[in-house]
């Protein structure tokens, strides 16, 4: 029985000391790689919105890639980016994809990741919509954001006002 238990406790090791080796187990995409590296900022980054497939009609819908290029030194995007639409003096936030699973990406100089933001186009003028103008974009865990354009219609309302939009998780691009 000692040898049974001594063989199965010399396997667990063994096997905790692989998947050490191997990064802890996980399948290594889009992951930190041990590297010591800081939030990415705004300041360091390019954010290009478009080219859209936006939606054409009211009730169909629309998907507007964001593209985040690093500028500076290794950075890390970890969590979901944050959106926001503007429609005069009107604002509100663009819920996160719940099929969505943000990963940790480090961006090294030049490299780029890019997130999807999805609506569903409403009607001009109407209290269903909202007449966005502006969408701001903001980075996982920072407080600033920057503005753009929004030139792709109005953006349906659901329940309580919010819009009937989402914003996925970061990928890295190529991917």
């Amino acid at each position: 029985m000692r040898a049974t238990s001594l063989t199965v406790g010399s396997a667990a090791l063994a096997a905790a000391l692989l998947l050490t080796a191997c990064g802890g187990g996980g399948d290594g995409e889009g992951e930190d790689e041990g590297q010591d590296t800081s939030a990415c900022v705004l300041d360091e980054v390019g954010v290009e919105v478009g080219p859209a497939n936006a939606a054409p009609l009211a009730g169909d819908t629309g998907n507007i890639p964001v593209t985040v290029t690093n500028q500076g030194a290794a950075c890390t995007l970890d969590g979901f980016p944050t959106v926001g639409l503007q429609a005069d003096a009107t604002s509100a936030t663009v819920t996160e994809d719940e099929a969505a699973r943000p990963q940790r990406l480090t961006l090294a100089e030049g490299t780029a990741a890019t997130f999807t933001i999805t609506y569903v186009r409403g009607e001009a003028g109407v209290g269903g919509s909202l007449d966005a103008t502006r969408v701001k974009i903001g980075l996982p865990g920072a407080s600033e954001t920057r503005g753009f354009a929004w030139s792709y219609g109005p953006v349906a309302l659901g329940a309580g006002g919010v819009p009937d939009a989402s914003v996925g998780a970061f990928q890295q691009a190529g991917d």
